[in-house]
């Protein structure tokens, strides 16, 4: 395809590499921001290209994944109401709540519907004057013009049963909590390009001068990572701490004026939690005073969902012998016997004694035969030869109360 094969040049690449490898003179830790850049670096094994030297750790990545949960179960709360027809972007459906997620309150009869813009639900609102249309507005920078739009103009057309529930975060407070922290060791940033498309790059300039850190606004593409990082490493090598442009095809200085004059019509700064982290000051947007009709109504007005028992809020599993990763995955998804996640676990504890027992894996299934032999714990062996070390060679799963 012309303009992106171009980006995807081997040659190019291995060119990049090689000029970061002449470059590099001492370890450094690089973070780059954005969920797409990570998927990038993953999908193509740029992270393995990489000189030693270059450490890259991955930053907050997507929305979805930072979206607290109490906003997580406000959406489930009101995706149940029978009057209301609640749309939302596909990759918010499993996001865990507390009991359940979106795509259960769409299975057990509640109008959920997946749309790929908010004027989608502006449209369903003018279709179906009689229910109420919630569109749950997540998302970095970058969607927050499309969906300030969307308030605008149901706004302008007088659409009463259409409001937005708002989630939206902000990169900058984000990083500037991570380079306050005592213990940061990341020492250069690659900044999110379609941000910095909406925002531009010069709100980066003040936390460069401030913290000694230097920004490059990189793109998605390999080539367009690769030339980040040689930038970065450019920077750090020559003791400079500036915002470069990498990503110039897309982005500039000032950003799309237009949509962030629309966005700041529509929504202020505030105060934001983080799912994971916590409250992080002025970290994102909500509705100005001037939009307060188009939030949805207060969740009290449901009935209230009886409180669960101490002893049930706080059970999980552990196991004594395997303190893994996938363990503290099952943990921290709060896995119960009757969910997926601890039936899977049991499946895969199984085979690895199977396994043990008779040296031959009986699974065919590539996810089993990466947990019983290929995912390595802490120790750095596999699940098996861990359960195998263990005393009793048959670790207990116990409730935590």
């Amino acid at each position: 395809m012309k303009f992106l094969d171009e980006y995807r040049d081997p040659k190019l690449a291995q060119t990049l590499v090689a000029d970061i490898r002449r470059h590099v003179t001492r370890p450094w830790v690089l973070m780059e921001i954005c969920g797409g850049q990570t998927h990038t670096l993953m999908r193509y094994g740029i992270d393995n290209l990489l000189p030693p030297e270059v450490e890259l750790v991955h930053g907050p990545g997507c929305p979805v994944c930072v979206t607290p949960l109490e906003m997580i179960d406000k959406a489930v709360e009101i995706a149940s109401r029978p009057d209301v027809i609640f749309v939302s972007y596909g990759d918010m459906l499993r996001v865990p709540g507390s009991a359940r997620d979106l795509f259960q309150v769409k299975a057990a009869g509640g109008d959920v519907r997946i749309a790929y813009s908010p004027m989608d639900a502006v449209d369903l609102a003018r279709k179906n004057p009689d229910r109420k249309v919630v569109f749950f507005a997540v998302g970095f920078e970058t969607t927050a013009p499309p969906n300030a739009m969307a308030v605008w103009q149901a706004k302008r057309e007088g659409l009463t049963n259409f409001s937005l529930l708002v989630s939206h975060v902000l990169v900058p407070p984000a990083i500037r909590l991570l380079l306050e922290q005592p213990r940061n060791r990341v020492q250069g940033f690659i900044a999110p390009g379609h941000v910095c498309t909406v925002m531009g790059y010069s709100e980066y300039e003040e936390l460069a001068e401030r913290y000694h850190v230097p920004f490059v606004v990189g793109g998605f593409e390999p080539l367009d990572l690769l030339e980040a990082i040689r930038m970065l490493v450019a920077q750090l090598e020559e003791g400079r701490f500036e915002v470069e442009n990498q990503y110039v095809r897309s982005v500039t200085r000032v950003g799309n004026e237009a949509a962030r004059q629309r966005m700041f019509e529509v929504f202020e700064i505030a105060d934001r939690k983080w799912r994971g982290i916590g409250e992080i000051g002025q970290s994102g947007y909500r509705l100005r005073e001037e939009y307060a009709d188009f939030m949805p109504s207060a969740c009290s007005t449901s009935r209230p969902r009886a409180p669960r028992s101490r002893r049930s809020a706080s059970r999980r599993w552990s196991c004594r012998a395997c303190k893994n990763p996938w363990i503290a995955l099952c943990s921290a998804l709060g896995a119960r016997p009757t969910t997926r996640w601890a039936r899977r676990w049991y499946r895969a504890r199984a085979r690895a004694r199977r396994t043990i027992a008779t040296g031959v894996t009986t699974s065919s299934r590539p996810h089993c035969r990466r947990l019983n032999h290929g995912h390595r714990t802490q120790y750095g062996m596999s699940l098996a030869a861990h359960l195998h070390r263990s005393r009793a060679a048959r670790p207990r799963l116990r409730r935590q109360t």
